[in-house]
Protein backbone atom coordinates (compact mmCIF):
# COMPACT_ATOMS: atom_id res chain seq x y z
CA UNK A 1 0.00 0.00 0.00
CA UNK A 2 1.55 3.52 -0.70
CA UNK A 3 2.18 6.18 1.69
CA UNK A 4 -0.46 8.92 0.53
CA UNK A 5 -1.35 11.94 2.56
CA UNK A 6 -3.49 14.76 2.65
CA UNK A 7 -1.66 18.02 3.42
CA UNK A 8 -2.62 21.79 2.92
CA UNK A 9 -0.21 24.56 3.24
CA UNK A 10 -0.98 28.77 3.60
CA UNK A 11 -0.04 30.66 0.49
CA UNK A 12 1.98 34.60 0.77
CA UNK A 13 -1.29 35.53 -1.48
CA UNK A 14 -3.92 34.46 1.50
CA UNK A 15 -4.82 31.27 -0.28
CA UNK A 16 -4.94 27.95 1.16
CA UNK A 17 -4.05 24.77 -1.33
CA UNK A 18 -4.91 21.34 -0.16
CA UNK A 19 -1.95 18.52 -2.17
CA UNK A 20 -1.92 14.89 -1.82
CA UNK A 21 1.50 13.64 -1.53
CA UNK A 22 2.43 10.41 -2.00
CA UNK A 23 5.94 8.98 -0.90
CA UNK A 24 8.66 7.73 -2.93
CA UNK A 25 12.01 8.50 -3.60
CA UNK A 26 14.46 11.23 -4.75
CA UNK A 27 12.51 12.37 -8.15
CA UNK A 28 9.55 14.25 -7.80
CA UNK A 29 6.80 14.74 -9.65
CA UNK A 30 4.35 17.37 -9.38
CA UNK A 31 0.46 16.44 -10.94
CA UNK A 32 -1.86 19.43 -11.95
CA UNK A 33 -5.46 18.75 -12.83
CA UNK A 34 -7.57 20.17 -15.34
CA UNK A 35 -11.60 21.41 -14.99
CA UNK A 36 -14.37 19.85 -13.41
CA UNK A 37 -11.38 17.52 -11.19
CA UNK A 38 -9.25 17.98 -8.44
CA UNK A 39 -6.47 16.15 -6.96
CA UNK A 40 -8.93 13.08 -6.59
CA UNK A 41 -8.93 12.63 -9.90
CA UNK A 42 -5.09 11.52 -10.17
CA UNK A 43 -6.19 8.60 -7.36
CA UNK A 44 -4.94 5.77 -10.16
CA UNK A 45 -1.39 7.64 -10.80
CA UNK A 46 -0.97 8.20 -7.32
CA UNK A 47 -1.34 4.69 -6.37
CA UNK A 48 -0.12 3.11 -9.05
CA UNK A 49 2.85 4.98 -10.49
CA UNK A 50 6.51 3.65 -9.67
CA UNK A 51 7.45 4.36 -5.84
CA UNK A 52 11.11 5.48 -7.34
CA UNK A 53 8.89 9.07 -7.77
CA UNK A 54 7.98 11.28 -4.90
CA UNK A 55 4.66 12.71 -6.10
CA UNK A 56 2.61 15.61 -5.26
CA UNK A 57 -0.62 16.60 -6.81
CA UNK A 58 -2.52 19.78 -5.39
CA UNK A 59 -6.27 21.17 -5.55
CA UNK A 60 -6.01 24.58 -7.77
CA UNK A 61 -7.15 27.66 -6.01
CA UNK A 62 -10.87 27.33 -6.16
CA UNK A 63 -11.15 22.92 -6.86
CA UNK A 64 -11.27 20.19 -3.98
CA UNK A 65 -10.59 21.29 -0.55
CA UNK A 66 -8.39 24.61 -1.47
CA UNK A 67 -9.31 28.19 -1.12
CA UNK A 68 -11.26 30.16 -3.32
CA UNK A 69 -10.96 33.76 -1.55
CA UNK A 70 -10.21 35.89 -4.95
CA UNK A 71 -11.68 35.37 -8.00
CA UNK A 72 -9.26 33.80 -11.23
CA UNK A 73 -9.02 35.52 -13.90
CA UNK A 74 -6.43 34.18 -16.36
CA UNK A 75 -4.22 30.74 -16.10
CA UNK A 76 -1.49 32.81 -14.98
CA UNK A 77 -3.61 33.09 -11.41
CA UNK A 78 -3.49 29.23 -10.99
CA UNK A 79 0.27 29.40 -12.44
CA UNK A 80 1.12 32.08 -10.03
CA UNK A 81 -0.17 29.88 -6.90
CA UNK A 82 1.64 27.18 -7.97
CA UNK A 83 4.80 28.90 -7.60
CA UNK A 84 3.62 30.18 -4.32
CA UNK A 85 3.04 26.40 -3.38
CA UNK A 86 6.50 25.01 -4.76
CA UNK A 87 8.15 27.43 -2.65
CA UNK A 88 5.94 27.15 0.51
CA UNK A 89 7.02 23.23 0.77
CA UNK A 90 10.30 23.78 -0.52
CA UNK A 91 10.76 21.89 -4.17
CA UNK A 92 12.76 22.63 -6.81
CA UNK A 93 14.02 19.62 -10.00
CA UNK A 94 10.95 18.23 -10.38
CA UNK A 95 8.34 16.95 -13.86
CA UNK A 96 4.93 18.43 -14.14
CA UNK A 97 2.52 16.27 -15.11
CA UNK A 98 -0.64 18.70 -16.40
CA UNK A 99 -3.73 17.56 -17.73
CA UNK A 100 -6.22 19.30 -19.92
CA UNK A 101 -6.43 22.88 -18.61
CA UNK A 102 -3.59 21.77 -16.05
CA UNK A 103 -1.65 21.54 -19.01
CA UNK A 104 -2.04 25.21 -19.94
CA UNK A 105 -1.26 25.79 -16.32
CA UNK A 106 2.05 24.01 -16.28
CA UNK A 107 3.23 25.78 -19.34
CA UNK A 108 2.51 28.90 -18.11
CA UNK A 109 4.81 28.11 -14.85
CA UNK A 110 7.73 26.37 -16.74
CA UNK A 111 7.67 29.87 -19.34
CA UNK A 112 7.32 32.19 -16.30
CA UNK A 113 9.67 29.79 -13.56
CA UNK A 114 12.81 28.83 -14.87
CA UNK A 115 14.87 26.59 -13.20
CA UNK A 116 11.93 24.73 -11.40
CA UNK A 117 10.94 21.88 -13.64
CA UNK A 118 13.30 19.80 -15.40
CA UNK A 119 10.79 17.80 -17.85
CA UNK A 120 7.04 19.27 -18.77
CA UNK A 121 4.54 16.07 -19.56
CA UNK A 122 1.53 17.78 -21.01
CA UNK A 123 -1.27 15.40 -20.87
CA UNK A 124 -4.88 15.83 -23.21
CA UNK A 125 -3.72 19.50 -22.71
CA UNK A 126 -5.26 22.30 -24.42
CA UNK A 127 -3.88 24.05 -26.97
CA UNK A 128 -0.65 27.21 -26.34
CA UNK A 129 -3.22 29.19 -27.94
CA UNK A 130 -5.73 28.19 -25.17
CA UNK A 131 -9.35 26.48 -25.18
CA UNK A 132 -11.71 28.61 -27.35
CA UNK A 133 -14.94 28.73 -25.43
CA UNK A 134 -18.25 28.78 -27.84
CA UNK A 135 -21.96 29.46 -26.28
CA UNK A 136 -25.04 31.40 -26.47
CA UNK A 137 -27.00 33.73 -24.06
CA UNK A 138 -30.32 32.72 -25.65
CA UNK A 139 -32.22 30.13 -26.64
CA UNK A 140 -32.60 31.23 -30.41
CA UNK A 141 -29.32 32.55 -30.78
CA UNK A 142 -26.47 31.03 -32.57
CA UNK A 143 -23.90 29.85 -30.76
CA UNK A 144 -20.64 32.08 -31.00
CA UNK A 145 -17.31 32.39 -29.74
CA UNK A 146 -17.74 34.50 -26.45
CA UNK A 147 -14.78 37.35 -25.42
CA UNK A 148 -16.45 38.43 -21.80
CA UNK A 149 -16.46 36.31 -18.73
CA UNK A 150 -19.90 37.81 -18.60
CA UNK A 151 -21.10 36.47 -21.36
CA UNK A 152 -19.29 32.93 -20.35
CA UNK A 153 -21.29 33.45 -16.90
CA UNK A 154 -24.87 33.37 -18.47
CA UNK A 155 -23.90 30.88 -21.41
CA UNK A 156 -26.58 28.32 -21.88
CA UNK A 157 -24.74 25.80 -23.23
CA UNK A 158 -21.56 24.59 -20.60
CA UNK A 159 -22.08 26.97 -17.86
CA UNK A 160 -25.01 27.51 -16.36
CA UNK A 161 -26.54 23.27 -16.99
CA UNK A 162 -23.40 22.05 -15.42
CA UNK A 163 -23.57 24.56 -12.30
CA UNK A 164 -27.00 23.76 -11.90
CA UNK A 165 -26.11 20.17 -12.38
CA UNK A 166 -23.02 20.99 -8.87
CA UNK A 167 -25.43 22.76 -7.06
CA UNK A 168 -28.27 20.31 -7.08
CA UNK A 169 -26.33 17.36 -6.55
CA UNK A 170 -27.58 16.33 -10.25
CA UNK A 171 -25.34 12.81 -10.41
CA UNK A 172 -27.18 11.46 -13.15
CA UNK A 173 -26.32 14.62 -15.10
CA UNK A 174 -22.60 15.24 -14.54
CA UNK A 175 -22.45 11.60 -15.58
CA UNK A 176 -24.25 11.59 -18.47
CA UNK A 177 -22.10 14.94 -19.52
CA UNK A 178 -18.87 12.83 -18.84
CA UNK A 179 -19.70 9.83 -20.70
CA UNK A 180 -20.60 11.71 -23.53
CA UNK A 181 -17.21 13.58 -23.85
CA UNK A 182 -14.81 11.80 -21.62
CA UNK A 183 -14.80 8.21 -20.58
CA UNK A 184 -16.04 7.01 -23.78
CA UNK A 185 -14.76 3.95 -23.90
CA UNK A 186 -14.23 2.78 -19.79
CA UNK A 187 -15.83 3.97 -17.14
CA UNK A 188 -14.13 4.62 -12.96
CA UNK A 189 -15.29 1.66 -11.35
CA UNK A 190 -18.77 2.55 -9.72
CA UNK A 191 -17.87 3.62 -5.92
CA UNK A 192 -14.91 5.68 -7.58
CA UNK A 193 -17.16 7.26 -10.39
CA UNK A 194 -19.70 8.69 -7.68
CA UNK A 195 -16.48 10.17 -5.62
CA UNK A 196 -15.19 11.66 -8.62
CA UNK A 197 -18.55 13.09 -9.35
CA UNK A 198 -19.03 14.55 -5.61
CA UNK A 199 -15.42 15.68 -5.85
CA UNK A 200 -16.20 17.68 -9.22
CA UNK A 201 -18.97 19.68 -7.48
CA UNK A 202 -16.50 21.36 -5.10
CA UNK A 203 -15.15 23.08 -8.40
CA UNK A 204 -16.45 27.20 -7.10
CA UNK A 205 -14.85 28.64 -10.47
CA UNK A 206 -16.61 27.15 -13.55
CA UNK A 207 -17.26 30.32 -15.67
CA UNK A 208 -13.78 31.83 -14.63
CA UNK A 209 -11.63 28.63 -15.82
CA UNK A 210 -13.15 28.82 -19.52
CA UNK A 211 -12.52 32.63 -19.54
CA UNK A 212 -9.13 31.84 -18.65
CA UNK A 213 -8.96 29.19 -21.32
CA UNK A 214 -10.79 31.06 -23.73
CA UNK A 215 -8.46 33.45 -23.25
CA UNK A 216 -4.25 31.80 -22.78
CA UNK A 217 -2.26 32.40 -25.44
CA UNK A 218 1.51 31.85 -24.72
CA UNK A 219 2.04 31.39 -28.66
CA UNK A 220 3.36 33.48 -32.04
CA UNK A 221 -0.18 33.61 -33.18
CA UNK A 222 -3.56 35.34 -32.78
CA UNK A 223 -6.15 32.58 -31.47
CA UNK A 224 -9.32 34.46 -32.54
CA UNK A 225 -9.43 36.05 -30.02
CA UNK A 226 -6.58 37.73 -28.50
CA UNK A 227 -2.64 38.07 -29.89
CA UNK A 228 -0.28 35.30 -28.50
CA UNK A 229 2.51 36.66 -25.51
CA UNK A 230 4.95 34.66 -27.11
CA UNK A 231 5.39 32.92 -23.72
CA UNK A 232 6.38 29.38 -25.41
CA UNK A 233 9.92 30.74 -25.87
CA UNK A 234 10.20 30.68 -22.73
CA UNK A 235 9.61 27.24 -21.73
CA UNK A 236 13.15 25.59 -21.95
CA UNK A 237 13.15 21.78 -20.82
CA UNK A 238 11.75 18.92 -22.41
CA UNK A 239 8.16 18.67 -23.25
CA UNK A 240 6.29 15.17 -23.87
CA UNK A 241 2.94 15.73 -25.51
CA UNK A 242 0.37 12.70 -25.12
CA UNK A 243 -3.51 12.85 -26.63
CA UNK A 244 -5.47 10.07 -27.05
CA UNK A 245 -6.66 9.61 -30.39
CA UNK A 246 -10.37 8.83 -29.23
CA UNK A 247 -10.22 12.22 -26.95
CA UNK A 248 -13.28 14.09 -27.84
CA UNK A 249 -12.35 17.35 -25.86
CA UNK A 250 -8.51 18.22 -27.38
CA UNK A 251 -8.73 18.21 -30.69
CA UNK A 252 -6.45 16.75 -33.11
CA UNK A 253 -5.60 20.50 -34.23
CA UNK A 254 -5.46 21.73 -31.01
CA UNK A 255 -2.39 18.93 -30.45
CA UNK A 256 -0.50 20.28 -33.52
CA UNK A 257 -0.79 23.84 -32.85
CA UNK A 258 0.82 22.43 -28.95
CA UNK A 259 3.46 20.45 -31.17
CA UNK A 260 4.50 23.42 -33.86
CA UNK A 261 4.52 25.97 -30.99
CA UNK A 262 6.92 24.24 -28.94
CA UNK A 263 8.93 23.12 -31.98
CA UNK A 264 12.12 20.80 -31.47
CA UNK A 265 11.66 20.72 -27.47
CA UNK A 266 8.67 18.42 -27.96
CA UNK A 267 8.13 14.71 -28.62
CA UNK A 268 4.49 13.60 -29.46
CA UNK A 269 3.18 9.91 -28.75
CA UNK A 270 -0.13 9.41 -29.38
CA UNK A 271 -2.13 6.63 -26.99
CA UNK A 272 -3.82 4.03 -28.62
CA UNK A 273 -7.55 3.58 -27.86
CA UNK A 274 -7.86 6.34 -25.37
CA UNK A 275 -10.24 9.31 -24.81
CA UNK A 276 -9.66 12.48 -22.82
CA UNK A 277 -8.53 10.03 -19.61
CA UNK A 278 -6.03 7.54 -20.65
CA UNK A 279 -6.21 7.18 -16.83
CA UNK A 280 -8.99 5.66 -16.85
CA UNK A 281 -9.21 4.28 -20.56
CA UNK A 282 -5.45 3.07 -20.60
CA UNK A 283 -3.41 3.39 -17.05
CA UNK A 284 -0.60 1.01 -18.35
CA UNK A 285 -0.37 2.37 -21.54
CA UNK A 286 -0.10 6.41 -20.01
CA UNK A 287 2.23 5.28 -17.20
CA UNK A 288 4.77 3.71 -19.75
CA UNK A 289 4.91 6.55 -21.74
CA UNK A 290 4.75 9.21 -18.91
CA UNK A 291 7.51 6.87 -16.63
CA UNK A 292 9.67 6.18 -20.53
CA UNK A 293 9.92 10.00 -20.54
CA UNK A 294 11.08 10.35 -17.11
CA UNK A 295 13.98 8.13 -17.63
CA UNK A 296 15.23 9.62 -20.82
CA UNK A 297 18.40 10.88 -20.32
CA UNK A 298 18.43 11.69 -24.01
CA UNK A 299 15.77 14.53 -23.06
CA UNK A 300 17.08 15.54 -20.03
Amino acid sequence: MVNLTMKEVQLTNGETIAYREREGGEKKVLLIHGNMTSSKHWDLVLNNMSEEYKLYALDLRGFGKSSYNKLITSIKDFSDDVKLFVDEIDIKDFAIVGWSTGGAVAMQFAADNPGYCNKLILLASESTRGYPFDGKTSENEEPRRFSSYEDIKTDLIRTIPVQAAYDTNNVDLLKLIWNAVIYTKNQPEPLLYDEYVQDMRTQRNLAEVHHSNNTFNISHHHNGLVEGNGLVDQINVPVLVLRGDRDFVVSVEMTKELVEDLGAKAKFVELKDCGHSPLVDDLPQLLKEMTNFLKDEVFK
